[in-house]
């Protein structure tokens, strides 16, 4: 697998767009938010992804496989070589990535509690 076959495949989910951005770095998001970061600067191509908690544990132990730097305490994971994993693992991964992402960028905020504005003293014309 090459880096033109993982950006057609993130690109075939839904709302799915890309951008460049950190120098070298393909970001794939889903309303705005990432699911996938693929580093074309680097030889070989990286890949970063968001883990099912119950998979984290085991994907690490793949040598090729570590948590992603700066944000694998919140189980993002980083294939060192896109062969890390064969393909049909591979779009799993991206796949289970994009559904945890797409899950959290649908939901909505709340909009904070606001304080009741005081009353408008009435003026009285005499």
């Amino acid at each position: 697998m090459n880096v033109d076959a993982v950006r057609s495949y993130c690109l075939t989910l839904p709302q799915a767009k890309e951008n460049l951005q950190w120098g070298e770095t393909l970001c794939f998001k889903v309303n705005g938010k990432l699911f996938a970061l693929l580093s074309l600067d680097s030889v070989p191509p990286r890949l970063t992804l968001k883990s099912i908690p119950e998979r984290f544990t085991e994907l690490l132990e793949n040598e090729d496989i570590v948590p992603a730097p700066y944000v694998g305490r919140y189980k993002w994971i980083l294939l060192q070589r896109l062969d890390a994993v064969p393909w049909g693992d591979l779009q799993e991964l991206i796949e289970q990535s994009y559904a945890l992402v797409a899950k959290k960028a649908g939901r909505t905020r709340r909009p904070a509690k606001r304080k009741p504005k005081r009353a408008a003293k009435a003026r009285h014309r005499n």
